[in-house]
């Protein structure tokens, strides 16, 4: 449904009125600025709205608002930013990005190491949702894992392995795990280390379970978080940056743990299947799209068995929408 004329003026207003806002906290924190102060290097913890909580190299936290004339900054985010207080700073500085993440066009992490896809064995994994899944998080261009959950639940655990090899043969690892159990959480750990991680899937598959599993203290950092942002109930909303205590990073963003394809083109889509990338081009057609042309690459790769037929038939569905 379209926006009628005053619609789009309250919002237009209101975004002019919250642009408005942040440009006056801006200011007046950058009238605090002392020349004297050191600049520090700091990683950003969280964002809400125009404020950030930023992490200085000694570990202590500042709430912290952005100059004028530089990018907003989100979770992952290594800043150059000036004490202004005890506990406030002014960022002066966004350095450069590895990488970013965004769905929908907003910007929701940065300077991703992995991404982690986690399905279940109850409620079942469904091959169609986990390529959907795959599809966005190859157009991230991002490592990828897979973590098969809950196996403790399983009464053929040797199935659910070949149900998932298709996925190994394209090269995506895939992780068994039990929480309850235990099982393999140890290594799981240990893969974390020295890197910055992100979890998606679909709800019920264990992934708050695996998350206090990796940070038994995270009660207790949200806390220190929402203290020191100010931000209260809305930080377990917001994209946030937590420390895993065996080593390594967690960014747990609640609007990118589900998501669906966004507005991803045919083109895009074709480009989520990796092992569909060493046949395309090979086509008669310039224009093929793998349906029912003739001297396709990417059907004879199917008929010789160097394409999943399940794969094929998830990408057929996904370009009909």
């Amino acid at each position: 449904m379209s926006l009628t004329r005053r619609q789009k003026w309250r919002i237009e207003k209101i975004q002019a009125e919250r642009i408005a806002r942040a440009n006056k906290a801006s200011d007046s924190s950058e009238e605090l600025l002392d020349d004297t102060v050191k600049p520090q290097t700091g990683l950003v913890i969280t964002r809400y709205g125009q404020r950030l909580l930023v992490e200085a190299e000694s570990g202590e936290l500042y709430q912290c608002t952005g100059r004028r004339n530089i990018e907003l900054s989100v979770a992952g985010d290594q800043v150059i930013f000036q004490t202004i207080s005890n506990d406030e700073g002014v960022v002066t500085a966004l350095l450069e990005r590895d990488n970013q993440l965004s769905r929908s066009q907003k910007l929701i992490a940065a300077n991703i190491d992995e991404l982690w896809l986690v399905v279940a064995i109850e409620p079942h994994y469904q091959f169609e949702l986990i390529d959907r899944y795959l599809v966005v998080a190859e157009n991230a261009g991002l490592p990828i894992n897979i973590v098969v959950n809950k196996i403790e639940l399983s009464t053929d655990i040797d199935k659910v392995k070949r149900d998932f090899s298709m996925y190994e043969s394209a090269g995506y690892p895939i992780h068994y795990l039990s929480v309850k159990e235990q099982t393999n959480i140890a290594e799981l750990k240990a893969l974390l280390n020295d890197k910055t991680h992100i979890f998606l899937g679909q709800s019920g598959v264990g992934k708050s379970s695996l998350i206090n599993e990796l940070i038994p203290d995270l009660n207790l950092r949200v806390n220190e978080i929402s203290s020191k942002s100010k931000l209260g109930k809305h930080t377990t909303t917001n994209t946030t940056l937590y420390h895993i205590p065996s080593g390594g990073d967690l960014i747990d963003s609640p609007g990118i743990r589900e998501f669906q394809l966004d507005e991803l083109t045919d083109k895009e889509i074709l480009s989520g299947f990796r092992e569909f990338k060493p046949f395309i081009g090979l086509c008669k057609f310039r224009n093929c799209a793998h349906i029912n042309e003739p001297n396709c690459a990417i059907k004879t790769a199917v008929e010789n068995g160097d394409i999943h037929p399940k794969r094929y038939t998830n990408y057929l569905q996904l370009i009909s929408g």
